[in-house]
């Protein structure tokens, strides 16, 4: 009986197992990511552009990671019910980036459980045929469908007819155009339970608002620049539950008023910003809006005059927001009265008006936050403030402030505040002592100042409550201890990097702090430390970010082991040195690493990618590593950016590492001692962006397999013992902008479709994250390129090398190149006229080869040249004028071809000059330059002699006289030196060697 009741027990928790919980994804939705991830990223797929970058929205670039492992729960951008295993969100947000192209549906149909779909900013310009978003009315659970950013035109309202379950639809930034009624829109007001909707940034108008009666659940709506005009009349919109209401950027002129309307209408949120206001009708229409709470009001042009009337009517106002729009005195004063005003946001706006500032501001008595970043104010203009008691935020970024006498007395009277923000001033001096009230203060931003003082001195000491700390670039002393802030409690937070002097202790007394900290930035000189002890005591650490410290010691692979949370590790120049110790078990969190710049020694661990096999970015560069590149490395499947430049690495490159890092973008190994061929170099990760194997023995050829990285941008193989000729498939390489090829054994003639273009690829983490270098020569130096100027350089170095042949005209299309190098190798011919198209090039360099012909004087249209350099040619004629740039340039750009002649040359007629024998770097066989070719010169001698020699012996023919005289002259010549030689030479007459 026992036994079958544990049977039963046993059975009931591998029931309930099954039930609460998931061991991963469904197999039948892992195949269906996979066939979306095939639909996504083909052969037109395309790095995002720049613009996305930058953009607000959140990216995830994970896709071709998918399939790497096997639980799709773990892919990015996939979301999964806990319980069931479904796939219940899909964030597929900016992945293809080509051209228009048109979207299969129907491939979200196996996810019956999904509830949002983001497929933002993906450039689709609508659905297959029968295949569109009509398909997913099976769909009962899905919510949200995000098609913002794409180039979806008006057939894509009558495919979403059918999603009746849906709440939320963004389809603002596409190509909806013309004007859409009631006949041509009533398809959306089948979507019932549509609570918000989003369709700012189209080319369409509507001309009647009663085209959003049906949507009867409607909360938030968003029509921004959408060319309404004239005034906008809320009973005709009919939507009794809107609460929010976006109208940026049209001509509304004002909001009609009745009865009916007041009572009516439930908005909260109007957003009218970047219009123009002219007088004061449109803000007293506002009136009508009897429950406002918020009104922005951003980018916004006050005109003419506008009474105080204007804006205090709103009594239940809570929040306003005036960032960046040209505003009144008028508007400020009214502002005053707003008694209800709890947030105000002034952020760059010329607060000039002082009876605002000293009178108005103070009897806003219930305000809590106050916005005045990148505003123009007064220092004293801010003393009145502290008698704003409720105050729990004042931001002033920004502000050009220069002294701490609005601190002493305005703002450390503000007993309730939480959050202070005075970065990004001039303000300079001790930190005042009163700070030490601020006993409420959870977030202090002091950063890029001129503050001075020892911190274990300062007020910072008793603020116990403190959550965020920054005081990066001021002129603090600070202990890298951190030992002032031991007592608080709740510090999570802190940075210092820039400016300050971090210093050692002498007195350290071991103590424990009471913080743990999530995020730590500490860069600065201190000499003589070790690492800050404190961190011993750290458990929770998420980013820590350690550099210029002199500190000294081995890795702390002690952190890893404390931290198990811990993403992201810099120890960038810190003085660390020793062997690589890695932690005694793997960590599954870790994905950023930065040990560059360090004295590290020996090989890398054999077991590195074992033990951190979720990285995402490694840095190991300038350091003594030697040995081996490591095979594990292509366990970290996730692998994105590899930099193990400049160590003493040698052996070749592992296949493991570019079989398996199929994610890899960015693969930095220059100045080690790499060898072996590129044949199989790197050949199976297709999304490869940067490579660079500078300055090694890498041998072979270039193989023909380049041209499968279809992302490929940045190739800088120069300085190794490469071979044979430059492969066609080079030119299938759309993304190039960088081709350094220099100082190898290339033969061949340049291929005329090579390509150097301006690329968008910029790096995607903080300004914390790692900042490799290419190095590129350029205006006859080698400079380092930080990633983040990457994008702003575009170039080809082909110099040393065995290159023959003509320059191919067609070079001279890439006008958007700024550096062309093609000396020291053996081309012919004249240079390309077409050069003159090279309109944004800085530096050219076609010295050391054997060109002819003139310089082509349309070359004096490149107004952004600032090297230029065609010395030790054959080329011949005047030299180009002296304009614009080729005024800058000396005898140097041009000597060594004695044809040549005009300023700056210093003789204009032909001489014959001998240019100073030059070696090609790395190449064995060494040749001196002369100004012509000696076999050509040794033809036309031999010529010119045998043309003179038949020349003498026809005149002779011909005429007897001069035949006669000729014979004379010989014979008398013959008498002359016979006795010559018998009067001087005496003895040798005897040996009868001469006779007459």
């Amino acid at each position: 009986m026992e036994i079958m009741k544990e049977c039963w027990i046993l059975v009931m928790i591998l029931l309930l197992r099954g039930s609460w919980c998931s061991d991963g994804c469904l197999e039948h939705e892992r195949i269906a990511l996979l066939q979306l991830k095939f639909e996504f990223i083909s052969s037109s797929y395309e790095m995002p552009s720049r613009d996305i970058f930058f953009s607000s929205h959140d990216y995830d670039y994970d896709m071709p990671l998918w399939g790497v492992n096997t639980d799709c729960c773990n892919w990015g951008g996939v979301k999964c019910n806990t319980t069931t295993g479904h796939v219940v969100e899909l964030s597929l947000d900016g992945i293809r980036r080509g051209g228009d192209w048109y979207l299969n549906a129907s491939l979200f149909l196996p996810f019956q459980q999904l509830k949002n779909l983001s497929l933002y900013g993906n450039n689709i310009a609508g659905c297959i045929k029968n295949e569109g978003f009509e398909r997913l009315s099976v769909l009962d659970n899905l919510e949200l469908l995000d098609l913002s950013v794409n180039h979806f035109n008006n057939n894509i309202l009558s495919s979403l007819s059918g999603l009746s379950f849906l709440k939320f639809l963004y389809l603002y930034e596409n190509r909806l155009k013309g004007i859409i009624n009631i006949e041509g829109g009533e398809e959306l007001l089948k979507l019932s339970n549509l609570q918000i909707l989003d369709l700012s940034y189209n080319n369409f108008s509507i001309n009647n608002l009663s085209f959003f009666n049906g949507l009867s659940s409607l909360k938030s709506l968003s029509i921004a620049n959408i060319q309404l005009k004239g005034p906008f009349d809320l009973k005709e919109l009919g939507l009794s539950q809107l609460e929010e209401l976006d109208l940026g950027e049209n001509n509304i002129t004002k909001f009609v008023d009745s009865r009916e309307t007041r009572s009516s209408n439930n908005i909260r949120v109007l957003y009218l910003y970047g219009i123009t206001i002219k007088g004061s009708i449109l803000l007293e229409s506002l009136r009508v809006l009897t429950h406002l709470k918020s009104l922005y009001l951003r980018g916004s042009n006050f005109e003419g005059t506008i009474p105080g009337q204007g804006l205090p009517h709103l009594k239940d106002l809570e929040y306003l927001a005036l960032d960046g729009s040209i505003i009144n005195n008028n508007i400020l004063q009214s502002i005053g009265v707003m008694s209800s005003l709890k947030e105000l946001s002034l952020r760059g706006c010329e607060l000039n008006d002082t009876n605002f500032l000293n009178q108005g501001l103070p009897h806003l008595k219930d305000l809590e936050y106050l916005e005045l970043d990148g505003s123009i104010i007064n220092n004293n203009i801010l003393q009145s403030i502290g008698v704003m008691s409720s105050l729990k935020k004042l931001s002033l970024r920004g502000c050009e402030l220069n002294d701490t006498k609005f601190l002493n007395q305005g703002v450390c009277k503000l007993k309730q505040l939480q959050e202070l923000d005075i970065s990004d001033n001039e303000i300079s001096g001790s930190l005042p002592s009163c700070l030490a009230n601020l006993t409420s203060l959870q977030f202090l931003y002091l950063s890029s100042n001129n503050f001075i003082g020892n911190i274990s001195l300062s007020p910072l000491r008793d603020l116990t409550n403190l959550e965020d700390l920054e005081l990066s670039d001021n002129l603090f002393q600070i202990p890298i201890s951190l030992s002032p802030f031991f007592n608080h409690s709740k510090l999570k937070f802190f940075e210092n990097v820039g400016t300050n002097k971090m210093y050692v202790e002498t007195n350290d007394q071991n103590l424990t702090p009471k913080f743990q900290l999530d995020r730590l930035y500490l860069s600065g000189y201190a000499c003589g430390g070790v690492f800050p002890k404190f961190l011993y005591h750290q458990h929770n650490l998420q980013y820590v970010f350690l550099s210029s410290l002199k500190m000294g010691g081995g890795f702390p692979y002690w952190l890893l082991e404390n931290n198990t949370k811990l993403e992201s590790l810099f120890l960038k120049n810190t003085s660390l040195s020793g062997l690589l110790q890695l932690p005694h078990h793997s960590h599954m969190n870790l994905s950023e690493l930065d040990i560059s710049d360090n004295f590290f020694h020996g090989n890398i661990p054999l077991q590195i990618g074992t033990y951190l096999p979720r990285l995402r970015h490694m840095d190991l560069s300038s350091n003594g590593f030697n040995g081996s590149i490591p095979s594990s490395f292509g366990n970290m499947s996730l692998l994105r950016s590899l930099d193990l430049s400049n160590n003493s690495l040698s052996g070749t490159i592992p296949k493991h590492l570019t079989m398996d890092c199929v994610s890899l973008r960015e693969v930095y190994l220059s100045k080690n001692q790499l060898q072996g061929s590129l044949k199989h170099a790197f050949c199976d990760c297709p999304e490869l962006v940067v490579l660079d194997l500078s300055h090694n023995n890498m041998t072979g050829s270039i193989p023909s397999g380049i041209g499968r990285f279809s992302q490929l941008s940045y190739m800088i193989l120069g300085h190794n013992n490469i071979e044979g000729e430059i492969p066609i498939q080079l030119c299938n390489l759309t993304q190039l902008s960088l081709i350094d090829l220099s100082h190898n054994n290339l033969s061949g003639h340049i291929l005329p479709c090579l390509r150097s273009t301006s690329n968008s690829y910029l790096p995607t983490k903080d300004i914390y994250a790692m900042d490799e270098a290419l190095e590129f020569t350029t205006k006859s130096r080698t400079y380092s390129y930080k990633r983040r100027r990457l994008s702003d350089m575009s170039g080809i170095d082909l110099s040393c090398n065995n290159l023959t042949g003509q320059i191919p005209i067609q070079i001279g299309n890439l006008n958007e190149i700024h550096v062309l190098n093609l000396s020291h190798n053996n081309l012919i011919g004249k240079i390309p006229a077409s050069f003159s198209n090279l309109s944004q090039v800085e530096s050219l360099d076609l010295s050391y080869n054997n060109l002819q012909g003139h310089i082509p004087s349309q070359l004096t249209e490149l107004n952004f040249l600032e090297v230029f350099n065609v010395s030790y040619n054959n080329l011949s004629g005047r030299t180009p004028e002296r304009v614009a740039q080729f005024a800058t340039f000396d005898e140097s750009s041009y000597r060594g071809n004695p044809l040549l002649y005009g300023w700056p040359m210093q003789k204009n007629w032909i001489v014959m000059v001998s240019p100073p024998s030059t070696s090609r770097s790395s190449i064995n066989d060494e040749e001196s330059n002369f100004f012509m070719d000696m076999g050509v010169f040794y033809v036309s001698f031999g010529v010119a002699y045998i043309m003179v020699l038949l020349a003498i012996a026809t005149v002779l023919f011909i005429n007897p006289y001069w035949r006669h005289v000729w014979f004379y002259f010989i014979q008398i010549s013959i008498d002359n030196c016979y006795y010559f030689i018998v009067d001087n030479f005496g003895f040798l007459s005897k040996l009868k060697l001469f006779c007459r």
